[in-house]
């Protein structure tokens, strides 16, 4: 599976993104797909998963009641969308995917390749 994110880029707090992963296998509906993201100095950090169905989603406190992770099994792709976005949320975020439910990175078999993400105060 390749993974390819886009979407990133600069925005005021308060503001909004939507991150989007295109995969390039057509088996990408049986796998769980997560967001992650990584600070400078930071280790990479868990976002938000899907289940392949779309029945279960999973977000870290964080972001909880801000970010809102989707899939679409006929295009391949998966969205992060990003409300209230805060300076603090401002990292390179990846996509990647997994055959397991779990927050782990390591426990990802397939990363994209980033994009940077910055909030300004």
């Amino acid at each position: 599976v390749q993974l390819q994110a886009s979407g990133g880029g600069l925005v005021q707090s308060g503001g909004s993104l939507r991150l989007s992963c295109a995969a390039s296998q057509r088996s990408f509906s049986r796998y769980i797909m997560g967001w992650f993201h990584q600070a400078p100095g930071k280790e990479r950090e868990f976002v938000a998963l899907i289940r392949w169905s779309g029945s279960i989603t999973y977000y870290a406190d964080s972001v909880k009641g801000r970010f809102t992770i989707s899939r679409d099994n006929a295009k391949n792709t998966v969205y992060l969308q990003m409300n209230s976005l805060k300076p603090e949320d401002t990292a390179v975020y990846y996509c990647a995917a997994t055959v397991e439910v779990t927050t782990i990175p390591d426990a990802y078999d397939y990363w994209g390749q980033g994009t940077q993400v910055t909030v300004s105060s």
